[in-house]
């Protein structure tokens, strides 16, 4: 899917909160730019770069490990996972991505925590490059607000969850 994603809802309480965000070295240029947009899209909601821990990974394969761990230690009310997969000429591609993706998923699920997939995967490094500060956006910019939005959204659960019923059915 090309484009943007649609505008978020934070809570501007979360401006409180510690996240992190962990980059994929492969391709360290780009991943570089998507960890420079989460970092700003923190900061542009007020989560400050002392409240944001960044952690360098060898690649894409190894952030959900990474974000899994990261996740069962309870410090982050988010965790931003950002790399770059570019097809080559095997299905290496293919793997690495599904990894990265379904792992990505399985932490945030296993953990409760929130955690945005800013994992690129592009059929050249142009693509890339455009979805990393690009004419396309910034898919680091894009998976920040995503968890800042869910952490602002598991905060509401969590909190009605502690609140007595007042109403009842009738």
């Amino acid at each position: 899917m090309a484009g943007r994603a649609p505008g978020a809802t934070i809570s501007k309480t979360l401006a409180r909160e510690r996240f992190a965000v962990v980059a994929a070295r492969f391709n360290e240029g780009i991943s570089k730019k998507l960890l420079d947009g989460a970092l700003e899209a923190f900061a542009a909601h007020g989560v400050g770069g002392g409240a944001v821990d960044v952690y360098w990974v060898p690649g894409s394969f190894e952030l959900p490990q990474a974000a899994l761990a990261l996740g069962r230690a309870g410090r982050h009310a988010g965790i931003v996972c950002v790399g770059v997969v570019i097809k080559g000429e095997t299905p290496h591609f293919d793997f690495v991505a599904s990894v990265a993706a379904r792992g990505i998923s399985r932490a945030a699920l296993d953990t409760g925590v929130p955690m945005g997939c800013g994992v690129i995967t592009a059929l050249d490094e142009g693509q890339a490059w455009a979805r990393a500060g690009g004419a396309v956006g910034n898919r680091g910019a894009d998976a920040a607000l995503a968890t800042l939005e869910m952490a602002g959204w598991m905060r509401g659960i969590r909190a009605r969850g502690r609140r007595p019923r007042t109403r009842r059915r009738g």
